[in-house]
């Protein structure tokens, strides 16, 4: 294998290179905001009649995490009971509180069963909810009907 061999640096070389490795970690992935702690998210809530999967973003709409009842531990029809959406929103309640994250606004999308659960068990966790807004999508008469047929 050879021999090791080691390379000394300078102080002042390596403070260089530490002060470049802060000023890119400043910003994320995207490189749209400075990752420091957050006061404030969003929390989208998807309940399906399958599922219930729960996305938490920042006000800017960058996503920090998300979690579903099957990621959980939930398999078949027990991801579409309103126990597995209060563990799901245990599971984001988790991450919101790891990033700092105080204040909450609220957007729910679909009929499932888990959809009541799921914001109830947010509230329960100790973040303030600013606004819960349904965004149910709701059909409006959609195309035209076909003609009846005749025999």
């Amino acid at each position: 294998m050879g021999k090791k061999r080691i390379i000394h640096i300078g102080e002042k070389e390596v403070r260089g290179q530490a002060d470049a490795v802060e000023q890119v970690g400043d910003k994320k992935a995207g490189g749209s905001m400075p990752s420091k702690k957050m006061k404030e998210g969003i929390v989208y809530v998807y309940a399906s009649y399958n599922n219930t999967i729960m996305s938490l973003t920042d006000p800017y709409g960058n996503v920090i995490g998300q979690v579903s009842a099957g990621a959980v531990g939930f398999k078949g029809t027990k991801k579409s009971t309103p126990f597995a959406a209060s563990k799901v929103a245990d599971a984001i309640a988790q991450i919101a509180k790891n990033k700092g994250i105080e204040k909450i606004a609220v957007q729910m999308k679909g009929v499932g069963p888990g959809r009541d659960s799921a914001l109830r068990s947010i509230g329960a966790k100790g973040f303030d909810v600013i606004s819960v807004v349904d965004a149910t999508p709701v059909a409006h008469n959609g195309p035209r009907a076909k003609k009846t047929r005749r025999v």
